[in-house]
């Protein structure tokens, strides 16, 4: 004996005029998509059935870890694995401007010095 649940799936996928207005019906009650559209609307519909961006955990509480990663690299960079040209840079001109001697001396450095 057949159940009600099977007749009513049976409906569903026959071609009468009453299994397609029920069909309407169901996509609308559960949310679907209710008259048939081609690839580019469901494509509309999927991304506005999607949850929104703002309410993602995992998008809003990403921060990556900039501090550690800072470090991290000062300290591969001190074993020699790791090479960042703008501080070599910054080195290699603070080192000529040594050598010309046009070291850069602290206001603050000089009034203490002074004062000694």
């Amino acid at each position: 004996m057949a159940t009600n649940y099977t007749k009513y799936s049976q409906l569903i996928n026959a071609t009468t005029n009453y299994a397609r207005r029920m069909k309407h019906l169901s996509n609308r009650i559960f949310g679907e998509v209710a008259t048939p559209t081609n690839s580019k609307s469901m494509k509309v519909v999927k991304i506005f059935s999607a949850r929104p961006l703002h309410t993602n955990e995992e998008i809003i509480h990403y921060y990556p870890r900039h501090v550690e990663t800072g470090k991290l690299m000062m300290k591969l960079r001190s074993y020699g694995l790791f090479r960042d040209e703008h501080q070599d840079f910054k080195e290699e001109m603070k080192r000529l401007r040594e050598l010309r001697g046009k070291v850069k001396v602290w206001r603050r450095l000089q009034n203490k010095e002074k004062t000694e």
